[in-house]
């Protein structure tokens, strides 16, 4: 059997891989602070391009911030967004090597090789959305549910969360218990010999 090769158990493959979905719904039950750090405190040791780490987690806890967040949500989005216990903005920091003499001080080309805009920002790009598949195996590690969506303006909702900033919205991710009719029927995956070729 297949799941005996992996180090985790079947259970918690299942938890993270084979059972889990993408929730819709969720219960009332407030995601805490304490479950947010846990949750970072695990996924920051996802490996990025040169160490980079440009995801940002901006979470809309306010009435106010959830208002703006959901008014920049697509019509099908809205609602959900607005019932979410935790609605989390994941943004990519476009100057993320503000803190790379930090942790290469020994290797000042590092901080070199990112001057230019046209290099550095397509790698904060590219490297915050690996971050946001930790964050959400993150989530589902926890016992929690996530709902990642694209369906928003982000370009509007960058002018309105980030306008004096140098982050860019990738991603709305919703974060709660699953309510009892969170999702719907699971769709089929791609198989093996759909995806992988040798060469």
């Amino acid at each position: 059997m297949t799941a005996d090769l992996f180090a985790l158990n079947a259970d918690a493959q299942d938890l993270l891989f084979r059972e889990a979905h993408t929730a819709k719904k969720f219960t009332d039950e407030p995601v805490s602070d304490e479950q947010v750090a846990a949750i970072y405190d695990l996924i920051k040791w996802g490996p990025t391009m040169t160490n980079s780490q440009p995801m940002r987690i901006v979470l809309a806890r306010s009435e106010d911030a959830r208002t703006r967040v959901v008014g920049h949500m697509l019509p099908n989005n809205a609602e959900k967004t607005a019932n979410a216990p935790l609605i989390a903005v994941l943004a990519a920091d476009m100057k993320f090597n503000r803190h790379i003499e930090r942790i290469f001080p020994d290797a000042p080309f590092m901080a070199q090789m990112y001057e230019k805009d046209d290099f550095r920002e397509p790698i904060a790009d590219s490297q915050a959305w690996m971050q946001a598949g930790y964050f959400v195996m993150g989530i589902r590690a926890l016992g929690l549910d996530a709902c990642p969506m694209l369906g928003l303006d982000r370009p509007g909702l960058d002018a309105d969360l980030f306008a004096d900033s140098d982050l860019k919205c990738i991603c709305v991710v919703l974060i709660g218990k699953p309510a009892e009719d969170a999702y719907g029927p699971r769709l089929p995956r791609l198989n093996y010999d759909e995806v992988v070729s040798v060469l």
